[in-house]
């Protein structure tokens, strides 16, 4: 039986249309291609967006800026001395892109002026950290990028 070039066109559509479909099937079905998004709710973060952005322009404008190191006990933070630690209020959170299972927050309880992120808690990679703080009816943010 021969094959004319009409019959050759048809039966070279239907192999890429069923490869097309076997491919969105795999990549739909496998939890190794599942990825999150960086925060579930975007649209109404996208809305509070520039109150975040007049935090990170306070926290710019005091005269030093938190500064973080790695520790042999962890990821230490430490705030300006010009502020009075007792009155810092807010909280840290770190998102991990790699696997969102391991993100994680707490409240920001100082010591002196520094804040102890404990080594059990971050595993080596790449984390970004952000601290939302409020002191004396002013909010400041800190956003960072941090290998670990």
């Amino acid at each position: 039986m021969k094959i004319n070039w009409g019959t050759g066109i048809v039966i070279a559509i239907a192999l890429f249309m069923t490869f097309i479909l076997v491919l969105v099937y795999k990549m739909t079905m496998n939890q190794d291609y599942n990825h999150d998004l960086v925060v579930e709710e975007y649209y109404k973060k996208e809305l509070a967006f520039q109150e975040e952005i007049d935090a990170e322009k306070n926290a710019l404008s005091l005269s030093e800026r938190i500064k973080g190191k790695k520790v042999d006990s962890g990821w230490l933070l430490t705030f300006p001395k010009e502020i009075d630690s007792s009155k810092i209020k807010g909280s840290v959170f770190l998102y991990r892109p790699s696997n969102k299972q391991l993100d994680f927050d707490f409240s920001i309880e100082l010591s002196g002026l520094n804040l102890l992120i404990p080594d059990k808690r971050l595993l080596d990679g790449r984390w970004n950290i952000k601290v939302d703080w409020q002191y004396n009816g002013k909010s400041y943010l800190y956003k960072k990028e941090i290998i670990y």
